[in-house]
């Protein structure tokens, strides 16, 4: 064991034996017990910090962004429940110790140290990262620096009470609140105000969002000053939004005004913001250099506002406990930590690729699926559409009654978006389902899409299975860090422990005759591709977008996955394959006990092994157009639609290939950055010499306004081309 100590802790001896320490004064009171145990917290989480220093100087510690000087976040903790779930800042260690003492049997010190030397015993993310969070304390992790833990933790809030009035049973009490807390420098960002400015718009309309906003205010961020003032004026005057204000010196203060602030909030259901004034010390981070941009008297200066002196001044001043006894207390925790910290610092690490990716997407055990209603409940909630049913129908209306069916089946799912309600969506998807499932399962949202993303986690993480709309492909990257950042690397960083089971809708893909330009008119979902865990399922048509919504929610419901969900815009009301009212794009309606296809399995049209088109959306609807032509000049062709675009699942596509050599790639996005990229590198290395592959892609460019957006989309025309100039070499092949 080491018998090194930081020098803080030698300071702070000699300020107990000198007795220099701050005059006390407090316009509150709080018992001796309460103020002892805040004051041990801090402690701890003081001395974890420092330690974590020592280790990182002898390579056995890898992140020291501390809590140092944010130890009176130990008194919100003090003043909420174990119940109430926090989305924690990360300097927020003496939180995080002392809500452990909340529940008998928690052993925080060993906890954090392991996730400080990344072992794979860390109870929380399994050696992958330094994050405060625990399933039983009710923390989720957050690895977030920039507040985007923002968006999820007002989902959260709003799902605690969806689910009362819902009377479905979560993963927290109906009678919980909300705690999310974050830096001053985060406030500013566009993630902080979209999600402050969301949870007051809903307040302020009286939806019911319980949470708690703790801005821990230290004035810099990293280098950069916070003005002064800047924070209380931005935050004291916003609507429907409770303001209150604490300084992390005091203690008492602070523990009756956090107490107050989630009474408030646990009693009207309605959002406040606990703005508590804090310091920084020993830097921003451990390799963090004050000196550079901070005056020698500016940093000795904040020494002196340190919160553990303030709070250690105020326990002498009740008279209750002496310094000597404070030092003997100081000297055990010390000799606590050290020999915490050799034990942790010598547990296994994660060792080998197939250890870490564990969490991406764990197997867990197969739930049971919720019943299919009955002949009769199923004839009234499609009585609004009967005069169809039994007809073949279009991608879009299929889609329709497949989430009649769904939230049907599913009573924790719940559909979500910009105009999804009695507007029924831009393209009439999400009508009628809130006249058969009410205002609390069909949402109108406001127009944010990194609060529509964040209210799917948030929900998740109560036990729904959200289905989010996002209106189209493009806007998705004015929130793509909910997805990346958040939802998809949750399940990784909590080791399976935590997800975010949902399906998020997003129309999108191109060919829609030159409407919108490149904002509405995207043919890249090249962002989803590289997020491990994430599914991405792509119908091509109406009987196969019924079955793909449904395995999408099955995925999520079961094996809690994040799926997303493209529909191609431009067949949601195509009905025509080759000649005007030929019908033959329209499908009939697969009833809810039909089959699901085996996950990553693609449809297979024809049987012909002289080419083999493959492709996915509307590039399929391009290549069946092309093998009908194809086909009248004597070749026999087959035509696959991948459906799973991510994962591709290349063994049961080279299976689909078995017979055909020759293989066209048609992939509508752009040939840098594309799908056929992947499959044709994945064709090669499963086959080695056996394929001959060629691409027809867009071209690498934005998609313009009018006709012009034709000119740089793969056509029926040039699919026909291709694919005759491949038959032609295999002939010549044949000939010699």
């Amino acid at each position: 064991m080491s018998d090194i100590v930081h020098p803080w802790v030698i300071e702070y001896r000699e300020r107990l034996k000198s007795g220099k320490l701050p005059s006390h004064s407090s316009s509150h009171n709080i018992d001796f017990a309460t103020l002892h145990q805040l004051w041990h917290s801090q402690l701890c989480s003081r001395l974890l910090d420092l330690q974590s220093r020592l280790l990182q100087a002898k390579g056995q510690s890898f992140y020291t962004i501390g809590s140092a000087g944010h130890e009176g976040n130990a008194a919100v903790a003090a003043a909420l429940r174990v119940t109430d779930p926090a989305f924690l800042h990360y300097r927020s260690g003496a939180f995080f110790i002392e809500r452990s003492k909340q529940l008998p049997g928690s052993t925080p010190l060993y906890d954090m140290m392991l996730s400080f030397c990344a072992s794979s015993d860390d109870p929380i993310s399994g050696g992958r990262h330094k994050v405060l969070g625990s399933l039983a304390l009710n923390i989720p992790p957050q690895t977030s620096t920039i507040a985007s833990q923002l968006p999820k933790a007002v989902g959260a809030a709003f799902a605690i009470d969806l689910s009362k009035r819902l009377g479905l049973n979560g993963q927290w009490p109906h009678d919980a609140i909300v705690m999310c807390s974050f830096g001053d420098a985060s406030a500013n960002h566009s993630t902080a105000q979209g999600a402050i400015n969301s949870v007051c718009w809903a307040a302020y309309q009286q939806v019911p969002v319980p949470i708690l906003f703790v801005c821990e205010d230290n004035g810099l961020g990293i280098s950069t000053p916070t003005p002064s003032g800047w924070i209380e004026q931005d935050l004291a005057d916003r609507p429907a939004l409770k303001y209150f204000a604490a300084d992390c010196r005091d203690l008492a203060q602070s523990y009756h005004v956090a107490r107050r602030a989630a009474d408030y909030v646990r009693s009207k259901r309605k959002p406040a913001v606990l703005h508590l004034s804090t310091v920084r010390l020993f830097g921003h981070a451990g390799a963090d250099a004050e000196a550079a941009y901070r005056t020698k008297a500016q940093i000795e200066a904040e020494l002196e506002l340190d919160p553990l002196l303030s709070s250690t001044a105020a326990l002498l001043a009740t008279g209750d406990v002496t310094a000597e006894q404070l030092l003997a207390q100081l000297n055990a925790v010390v000799a606590q930590i050290a020999r915490v910290s050799e034990v942790a610092s010598n547990q296994p690490k994660l060792n080998t690729a197939a250890q870490v990716m564990a969490s991406i997407a764990p197997q867990r055990p197969m739930q049971p699926l919720p019943e299919l209603p009955d002949v009769e409940s199923r004839k009234q909630l499609f009585a609004f559409d009967q005069h169809n049913m039994g007809k073949k129908q279009h991608l879009a209306k299929l889609l329709n009654w497949a989430l009649h069916d769904v939230l049907s089946q599913y009573c924790n799912t719940v559909v979500f978006g910009e105009d999804v309600g009695k507007k029924g969506g831009v393209y009439g998807v999400t009508q009628h389902l809130v006249h058969a499932f009410g205002s609390n399962r069909v949402i109108n949202t406001l127009l944010d899409e990194q609060s529509i993303l964040g209210m799917a986690i948030g929900l998740s993480q109560q036990g729904f299975v959200s289905i989010p709309e996002i209106q189209f492909l493009a806007y998705v990257h004015n929130a793509e860090d909910q997805i990346r950042g958040e939802a998809a690397t949750l399940p990784f960083f909590s080791n399976g422990q935590y997800h975010n089971a949902m399906v998020i809708r997003i129309a999108g893909l191109a060919y829609q005759r030159g409407f919108g330009g490149h904002f509405h008119n995207d043919n890249s979902f090249a962002v989803f591709r590289d997020i491990p865990g994430l599914i991405l399922l792509c119908p091509s048509n109406g009987y196969d977008a019924a079955l793909l919504l449904r395995q999408a929610v099955q995925l999520a419901h079961q094996q809690k996955r994040l799926v997303i969900f493209l529909e191609p815009i431009a067949l949601y009301m195509t009905r025509d394959l080759v000649t005007a009212g030929d019908g033959m794009w329209l499908c009939d309606y697969p009833s809810p006990d039909t089959p699901l296809p085996d996950f990553g399995e693609p449809a297979v049209y024809g049987d012909g092994d002289d080419l083999a088109i493959i492709s996915y959306g509307n590039g399929y609807f391009l290549s069946r157009q092309a093998e009908q032509e194809l086909t009248l000049t004597g070749y026999r062709l087959r035509v696959l639609d991948l459906r799973t675009l991510v994962p591709l699942h290349i063994d049961k596509i080279v299976n689909a290939l078995r017979g055909c050599k020759n293989v066209l790639i048609v992939d509508e996005c752009r040939r840098r950055g594309s799908l056929s990229e992947e499959l044709f590198t994945a064709l090669h290395e499963a086959k080695p010499g056996h394929f001959m592959v060629q691409r027809l892609c867009a071209e690498d460019s934005f998609i313009p306004l009018g006709a012009a957006a034709y000119a740089v989309l793969p056509s029926k025309l040039q699919i026909v081309q291709k694919a005759l100039a491949m038959l032609s070499i295999q002939s010549e092949q044949v000939m010699l």
